[in-house]
């Protein structure tokens, strides 16, 4: 992150919006590097912790989902594994791998932006989002900056037609 942006946001309290915006900047990162484009960001005290896009094609490993990658970071950054005061911003509703993670790190809150229909574990296929171990006082938000990250996944799906 530059200078000048990283100063601009410790000047202000950022909005859900504003941190699913780094979270969609990481998805473009994706898109770029031909990965599918989810973006996510571990934010806790005000601070972006960890953040990360999915680079499952670029280390040839299944479970590099974004999420994953930067509740690792977190804990890592954090030195603990409970993230029970931070919360994690993804472009896309999480999986039931990543809706694991997020309940083993008890974050506090999940924000996403666009629904899943096919993968998305939080409330449409797996309603992980209510799992019983999950941390009661979790809150989850949803449809968060969706229509950006509606169109990252739409630019994502055309790139590959026009590969054909």
């Amino acid at each position: 992150m530059d200078v000048k942006r990283e100063t601009f946001l410790k000047a202000r309290q950022l909005t859900m919006q504003d941190w699913m915006r780094l979270a969609l900047d990481e998805g473009r990162q994706a898109l770029a590097a031909g990965e599918f484009p989810v973006g996510a960001v571990v934010v806790c005290g005000g601070q972006v912790v960890a953040a990360d896009h999915n680079r499952k094609e670029t280390l040839q490993d299944p479970t590099a989902h974004a999420e994953l990658l930067v509740i690792r970071a977190a804990a890592q950054r954090l030195g603990r594994w409970r993230l029970d005061d931070c919360t994690l911003y993804v472009t896309a509703e999480p999986c039931p791998m990543c809706m694991g993670a997020v309940i083993q790190a008890r974050l506090a809150k999940l924000v996403y932006g666009a629904a899943e229909k096919r993968f998305g574990a939080v409330e449409t296929t797996a309603d992980l989002g209510r799992h019983p171990m999950l941390a009661n006082a979790m809150e989850i938000y949803a449809g968060i900056c969706e229509n950006d990250c509606i169109e990252l996944m739409k630019q994502c799906f055309y790139n590959r037609n026009q590969r054909k």
